[in-house]
């Protein structure tokens, strides 16, 4: 059985640990794998059925990268306690100035204020590119802390799609968040291409 407590190589000391976020490496998808498999198995944050193996996870992780997008960890005392990451939102090519996040936390860190530390480094990162607006589709209609941590980083919601999506036995429904990066809408995009 894989989890993340699992991939900790010590145990925590202090609950209270800042943590450090940096860019992800090929060192931390095992981590990484055990905190998403958990959220696939278990919740319904993501809509996978059937955790994605490592080697599946490298390929993510590096399409990111080949995107010129932020890949993020954060880690305290060693543990990786989650991890976000932006992609294109769409893949045409008007869509190119809009990104969609993803963060995903060790259950054992849920509480502590780290996701917003992971997510407020994302949207900054996301702010240094050409990008303009963030998208977070937020499943379950918005009824769990993800929505009430977006909406603390100066998400709204923009409106939510029923029954789209059959897990654990339910319908869930996924509420669409939006908030802008840098100027938003205020100023045309960068020439330059995405």
């Amino acid at each position: 059985m894989s989890t993340a407590s699992q991939t900790r190589s010590s145990p925590l000391t202090d609950a209270t640990a800042l943590p450090m976020v940096r860019d992800a490496t090929d060192a931390d998808l095992l981590a990484i794998q055990a905190i998403y498999a958990q959220h696939v198995l278990h919740g319904v944050a993501s809509f996978e059925e059937t955790p994605p193996s490592v080697d599946e996870l490298r390929g993510r992780h590096a399409s990111v990268l080949s995107h010129g997008m932020p890949y993020l960890v954060a880690e305290v005392e060693g543990t990786i306690a989650g991890y976000c990451y932006a992609t294109p939102y769409r893949p045409r090519a008007a869509y190119r100035n809009t990104i969609e996040d993803s963060i995903y936390m060790d259950h054992a860190f849920r509480g502590r204020g780290i996701g917003r530390v992971l997510l407020q480094a994302l949207i900054e990162r996301c702010e240094t590119g050409p990008w303009r607006q963030m998208v977070a589709v937020i499943a379950d209609g918005g009824s769990g802390g993800s929505a009430s941590l977006h909406r603390s980083l100066g998400f709204e919601v923009i409106g939510t799609l029923k029954a789209v999506g059959f897990k654990h036995g339910r319908w869930l429904d996924t509420t669409l968040m939006q908030r802008a990066l840098g100027t938003g809408d205020a100023a045309l995009p960068d020439p330059r291409p995405v």
